[in-house]
């Protein structure tokens, strides 16, 4: 088999990462991943797992086990849901073709062929995938498999160690917007709790840019949906892959998207509604989401963001 090179995209909730991984679809050289690839396992939990859902976390599995099992184990409650219950999923009529039980067969003969690591494991859940996608458009220039997590930036460090020449995405949005749009979630957090894990995800991916240099890049909503060209053209060179314009552009297996509805709640991304969002929340909800995530806040330049919508230099 070709070497295989991961790129994990990560994003608060509401952040953009959404939009971040349909920009990055169609892209010639990058097998992209058609929904939340949701690594995670029952096996995952430690003294971060009060942040994210189990699904959100890098995969952890047992000693022992067979590769079947292995299989199941990955949560990918979206492609899993498409492929077994296409009536409940608000996919079904994306238009992707793959039989399960293809994919199933590929993951356990791929898992076996490498041996059982976790970072073989993984690797097998993306290969697997794109081998039983039966109407993928493949180039056959591919590079990278791309996958994304909300909120993956918890566990850098094991994707490093996984995949030490990979990179990680982290997109940043104010999280003014942010909050705003988890309305349209049927179950929406705490204002306290979504401001103090954006706060903390964010203080990581400055971090993890510091550790992980040249390998995680900080990409800014804001910057995106003003500045598409630049910001997209920067992160292609940064990735190590041809400039094209695909990247301009939302799309699902290379076709463009009008919005990225059901894929993400940002119904377009723009200037203006990440204002017009930002300032759905009242006074004192805008207080106090800045008071939780001061630091931060002022790094990535949020600080004016509910005057104009502009934002400034980051800091660092």
């Amino acid at each position: 088999m070709d070497t295989f090179n991961l790129i994990m995209i990560s994003a608060m909730y509401e952040n953009g990462g959404n939009t971040t991984h349909r920009h990055l679809d169609g892209h010639p050289e990058l097998f992209v991943y058609p929904f939340e690839s949701q690594v995670g396992t029952g096996y995952g939990n430690d003294f971060l797992s009060s942040y994210v859902p189990i699904r959100y976390r890098w995969p952890e599995f047992p000693t022992e086990g067979d590769a079947a099992q292995d299989y199941e184990m990955f949560w990918d409650e979206e492609l899993k849901t498409l492929l077994r219950a296409p009536s409940r999923s608000k996919f079904r009529d994306c238009g992707l073709e793959m039989d399960e039980s293809a994919r199933r067969a590929r993951f356990v003969g791929i898992a076996t062929s490498l041996g059982r690591s976790r970072r073989n494991l993984v690797e097998a859940f993306f290969r697997s995938t794109f081998d039983a996608w039966s109407n993928h458009r493949s180039t056959g220039t591919e590079k990278y498999y791309v996958g994304y997590n909300p909120v993956q930036v918890l566990d850098t460090d094991k994707i490093m160690a996984d995949f030490p020449d990979g990179h990680v995405i982290h997109v940043v949005r104010n999280p003014y917007s942010g909050y705003a749009d988890q309305f349209r979630r049927p179950f929406p957090p705490t204002l306290h709790r979504y401001a103090h894990t954006w706060a903390y995800a964010q203080t990581l991916a400055l971090t993890y840019r510091e550790k992980y240099a040249g390998h995680f890049h900080i990409v800014r909503f804001e910057d995106l949906v003003s500045q598409k060209a630049a910001v997209m053209g920067a992160l292609q060179d940064a990735l190590g892959i041809a400039r094209s314009d695909t990247m301009l552009y939302p799309s699902f297996n290379g076709e463009e998207l009008t919005n990225i509805v059901p894929w993400g709640t940002i119904r377009t991304a723009t200037i203006e509604e990440n204002l017009a969002t930002a300032r759905e929340l009242s006074a004192a909800q805008q207080a106090e989401i800045a008071a939780i995530t001061y630091v931060p806040h002022r790094i990535f330049g949020y600080d004016g963001f509910l005057n104009s919508g502009e934002v400034a230099p980051m800091a660092w």
